[in-house]
Order: C-alpha cells, then structure tokens, then sequence
C-alpha cells in the first residue's frame, strides 16, 4: 500500500512568468479609474479571486465599493493585461516538469485564481490546452483563493483525494488554501514572496521556480 501523489499547480508566478504583468494590468485598471495605490500594495494581493483582490485594494484606499466597480475594474485589468500578453513566458523548468510528470504517470491539474479570459493566455504560452488538461479557473467555483475551491475541484476532476495533492504556488494565498483542504503545499520563489513567508503559510517546502522543484522531485513524492 502506498500514497498515489498527484499534483495541483497554481498558474501565474507558478508555472508562467506573468506575475508583474497582473500587477501592471491591474495598477493601469485603477489609474484608468483615478485610484491612487502603491505597486508593492498591488503585488502583495496577486494570487487572490479577482474580487476578493478588488475588494481589499478599494477598501485600502477608503472608497465606496459597488458590485459594478468591482466588475468594470475586472473588466480593465482584463483588457490592460491582454496588451501585455506578449510578455507572457513559461518559467524556467515548468514545461519540463510538467512533461516528466505525464511521463511518469502521476496525475496533475492546474488551478488558478484566473478567470479563463485572462488564464488562456497564459495556458497558450505554457502550451497546455484546457480540452486536454484538467484546468479549473475562477469561473468554475463559488470562491477563489485562499478559500480552497479551487484545489478541491481540480482533485475532483483527477478523480483523487484532496489529501493525495501536492499543490504548489508561489503565494500566501496557494499556501493558506492548501493548509485549509488538507493538501501538501510546496511554495516557489518564483512570484516574488519570500521563503519566510511561504512557510509560515503553511510550504512544508519552498523552492527557487519550477526548475528547482524538477530537480527535487522526489523530495515531495514525484516519483513513481
């Protein structure tokens, strides 16, 4: 008898380099609205459901919040973020992790606090397809990151136990949903959180991209 591991992988600043370009898009979106807030405030927020993210940075700034504020500033980090697409490049490794995982059977999925009119440029630059790949995004659960939703859905659509998964991000808010659905989480360097911070959050490893994590599979089970 033995555990049979998938894994579950957060998107940006996981496995594609598009961190910065969200934190960007979305400093563009509350210009545009006249909304005056520090990059470093906008960074420590990516990872979020893009409402929940939305919610927290107007609350930050005093303002009144509304449901169609929240959605016309989704709707302009949307558009602000699709100019800066062709930024968008998988991180060192991940393309090959990924391989070696399908090489070796073990399950994975991804799972992202994305909307699919955001993520899918990322899964293009990735090349991942969604008709081939278990890929769960913000439209298909009642709520984003660090609620759990997210990571239990795309166990669901593995067919595995949530407590099989190994869920690897590179923020806080990867880290608190995997601690609370009783996932392993495994914490990259690669979106701009540090060591510290991802294993007070629950990694019970960090690592630099996913490069770093190919070349330490086995330390987390990615092994046959």
């Amino acid at each position: 008898m033995r555990i049979e591991t998938c894994f579950l992988f957060d998107l940006d600043g996981t496995l594609v380099d598009s961190v910065y370009q969200h934190v960007l898009a979305w400093n563009q979106a509350l210009d545009a609205e006249g909304i005056s807030l520090s990059v470093w405030r906008i960074h420590r927020k990516i990872g979020m459901s893009g409402g929940l993210f939305t919610n927290q940075l107007l609350r930050e700034t005093g303002r009144e919040i509304s449901d169609a504020h929240v959605a016309k500033l989704g709707r302009l980090h949307a558009e602000a973020y699709g100019r800066l697409s062709g930024q968008i490049r998988p991180l060192p490794g991940a393309k090959a992790l990924l391989d070696t995982l399908t090489a070796a059977g073990i399950p994975w999925a991804i799972a992202t606090s994305g909307r699919m009119e955001t993520a899918r440029v990322n899964l293009d630059a990735l090349g991942v397809d969604p008709d081939r790949v278990p890929v769960v995004t913000r439209d298909m659960v009642k709520y984003a990151k660090p609620d759990p939703d997210l990571f239990l859905a795309a166990a669901d659509r593995l067919g595995r136990p949530i407590e099989t998964a190994v869920i690897v991000g590179d923020s806080i808010w990867d880290m608190l949903a995997a601690r609370r659905c009783r996932g392993l989480g495994v914490g990259l360097l690669s979106g701009g959180y540090g060591t510290e911070e991802l294993e007070r959050s629950g990694a019970i490893r960090v690592y630099e991209d996913p490069a770093d994590l190919l070349d330490h599979l086995d330390e987390v089970g990615g092994r046959r």
